[in-house]
């Protein structure tokens, strides 16, 4: 199977430039705080679409006769990728159909269409979505643009590491987020060919470890709901896969749990906004972290398009794993006066109430009684616990409880 070369990569970075962004490259010391590895981040993010695909796209796009543009373009995606076709087809005047499944989250879906491309939702999953677009190209003559497993996508996603070594040739590892496989495989083509000691560490989630078991001969077994949508594929490429077992060094599995921390990561510490599947690097120095201790280590936020709602609940999850936000259940006699106790109590434990439920019909309290739940910020977990023994001190019986993720 025919795979590029350094040389391809290097003659896809000449066709995007001026219509992809150079993305800067940039040390993360706090990164490196949180893992223990020398850490630097290459913000994929920053791109007109938000996301990587642009680069595999365009010299995809670019590749194309004539013929082939009047006929038009046919993608399949849960949202990057659609993207990325939509606005680079729309740009070099190119008609795009893309195919999402219905589960698409609806900003995503709003953005394709925004960009130009004529959206249709079928199926549940991007396996169904394919089925629809493969049948829509054979009936009309698209030219079928798939996401990972094309010789052309590869080559354009393989500019990203030509970049971040061109910035600091001494980076040790490559930490990448898996799908397809078409990200991972144009970066170590690239990488290894510049740098044959550097080491290409993939990432997927347990959840979708599709590249892992095929890497392993063992049969793919994926489902489940991931943050990491972008990355949850059932299915790798031929080409892609061909080129992971040659040149990758590893592929690692992260949680759920450490992918939303890596996003409120990128967050909180960074200011920058990360995707499921942009976590998923950095989940794994947070996983394992003696596997990257000291080592120059280059992440790629591939991504920046989540949905507002969903990072909103990450960020109050993570302050409620850290003990920043604390939920309690009390017992209370049912009397005036009651609800301004604790609350003055709490707040003059420096604490700061953020929701309150008073229940009177709790069939294990006794009838002249009540149950209150409340949730507070704190400094930290030893602050809560100091509020809480403040709490029983005055004879409130307190149980600790899951804080809420919406106020």
């Amino acid at each position: 199977m025919h795979r590029p070369t350094l040389e391809d990569i290097q003659d896809a970075q000449r066709l995007i430039e001026g219509a992809v962004m150079r993305t800067p490259y940039l040390p993360a010391p706090r990164l490196s705080d949180l893992t223990g590895a020398r850490v630097s981040v290459k913000y994929e993010n920053l791109q007109v679409t938000n996301a990587f695909k642009e680069r595999g796209a365009l010299v995809k796009l670019l590749s194309l006769s004539a013929e082939e543009r009047r006929r038009g373009v046919i993608a399949m995606s849960a949202g990057n990728h659609a993207q990325a076709v939509a606005y680079h087809a729309t740009r070099l005047g190119i008609p795009s159909t893309i195919v999402m499944p219905k589960t698409t989250p609806h900003v995503k879906v709003t953005a394709t269409r925004g960009f130009g491309a004529r959206v249709v939702l079928k199926g549940e999953t991007v396996a169904d979505a394919q089925e629809e677009a493969e049948r829509i190209a054979a009936e009309t003559g698209v030219v079928w643009v798939h996401p990972y497993d094309d010789f052309d996508v590869v080559r354009g996603q393989g500019t990203i590491a030509l970049e971040m070594l061109a910035d600091d040739p001494d980076i040790d590892i490559l930490v990448v987020p898996v799908g397809g496989g078409g990200l991972v495989s144009g970066m170590a083509i690239a990488a290894k060919a510049l740098k044959p000691s550097i080491e290409i560490v993939g990432v997927e989630t347990q959840l979708y470890p599709a590249m892992w078991c095929a890497l392993k001969g063992l049969p793919i077994k994926v489902g489940g709901t991931t943050l990491a949508e972008g990355i949850a594929v059932r299915n790798v490429g031929a080409l892609t896969l061909d080129i992971c077992r040659d040149l990758l060094d590893e592929v690692v599995l992260v949680d759920e749990v450490h992918i939303e921390r890596a996003v409120n990561a990128y967050l909180t510490l960074q200011k920058t906004m990360a995707e499921g599947a942009a976590g998923a690097g950095l989940a794994a120095l947070m996983t394992t972290p003696e596997r990257f201790q000291g080592r120059n280590v280059g992440l790629v936020l591939c991504g920046g398009n989540i949905d507002p709602r969903i990072l909103a609940s990450i960020m109050v999850r993570e302050l409620a794993r850290e003990e920043r936000i604390v939920g309690i259940r009390l017992i209370i006699p049912d009397r005036p006066g009651v609800l301004g106790e604790i609350a003055t109590i709490i707040g003059d434990m420096g604490g700061n109430i953020l929701a309150v439920e008073h229940h009177r019909t709790i069939l294990k309290v006794p009838a002249k009684g009540a149950t209150l739940d409340v949730a507070f910020e704190t400094r930290d977990g030893g602050h809560a616990n100091e509020i809480i023994a403040a709490l029983e001190s005055r004879a409130f019986v307190v149980e600790r409880r899951e804080a809420p993720d919406e106020f």
